[in-house]
């Protein structure tokens, strides 16, 4: 029996329209990954992946992958996120995108014990620099790299990140990312919160020099996200955490609006619903 440290906490709400069976997954994909542009894992985009993958993907059929991958994606969005973890972290760089999704999502909101969360968020920046080495032309095998570092780096304190060099890491990963898509509205996301940060941290006039960090440019890439995913609970939640990085209690108002506009988000998955519940709890 696993100890409670480890355990998975299962996803407390489940709902049968989040089960994408079929082709109702295909038929979601574009709404359900608008944020993320992940493309729909079908035989054309497997043969991609082993083809970009070479030695790392022998043996491996596209037909085979295409029906692992899209099984793991739907256990995402499920809210089946160990299932998820095991399924993709097993096919090495090729499931590195859903796995890491799948593990940051259930850390962030399912794992109360910090030493977990830490060791959680350190095998997903494990996995994500696999996928950064043997996948460098896909946007999210840098998106995902960027999300864990920045996941792992909240985890530790600013002293220890900075001496790491992560800022300098998640920015150039996400800057790699809306190079190769432009509309990644996550990346945007990240981006945003990137900049106010830093601002935060350690100022915005040592925050500019080291870093490069505006707080225009944080807003510039917020407004982005959500011109990009105005439904999606995440982008509204991420505003209203950079107000209050940026303009303190004078922008509390502002970010409980923000909150209460991804708590009245209709949630289309698991990740969703859990987003959209903690911004409800802000709001209570």
């Amino acid at each position: 029996m696993a100890s409670k440290k480890s355990a998975w906490a299962e996803f407390p709400n489940p709902d049968p329209t989040f089960e994408y069976q079929g082709e109702a997954l295909k038929k979601a994909w574009t709404a359900l990954h608008a944020g993320d542009c992940e493309p729909y894992p079908d035989e054309k985009h497997a043969s991609a992946l082993i083809a970009s993958a070479g030695k790392s993907a022998k043996g491996i059929e596209a037909k085979a992958l295409a029906s692992q991958l899209q099984d793991a994606w739907r256990d995402f969005h499920a809210g089946r996120f160990q299932q998820v973890w095991l399924a993709g972290s097993a096919l090495g760089p090729l499931g590195a995108s859903v796995a890491i999704k799948a593990i940051g999502i259930h850390a962030s909101h399912l794992v109360d014990d910090e030493d977990e969360r830490l060791s959680r968020y350190q095998q997903a920046v494990e996995l994500a620099e696999k996928a950064v080495d043997v996948l460098p032309e896909l946007a999210n095998s840098h998106y995902r790299h960027a999300y864990a570092l920045g996941r792992y780096s909240q985890s530790i304190s600013i002293a220890k990140a900075l001496k790491q060099g992560l800022a300098g890491k998640i920015r150039h990963a996400l800057e790699r990312t809306l190079e190769i898509a432009p509309k990644h509205a996550e990346a945007h996301t990240a981006l945003a919160l990137y900049h106010a940060e830093v601002i935060d941290k350690i100022g915005s006039l040592i925050g500019g020099m080291t870093y490069g960090a505006k707080a225009s440019e944080a807003e510039k890439h917020i407004a982005s996200a959500i011109k990009l995913t105005p439904k999606a609970p995440i982008v509204h939640i991420e505003h209203g955490n950079l107000l209050l990085l940026l303009k303190g209690s004078k922008g509390e108002d502002a970010a409980a609006d923000a909150y209460e506009r991804a708590a009245n988000c209709a949630p289309r998955d698991a990740m969703e619903s859990l987003d959209a519940a903690w911004a409800a709890e802000q709001i209570e």
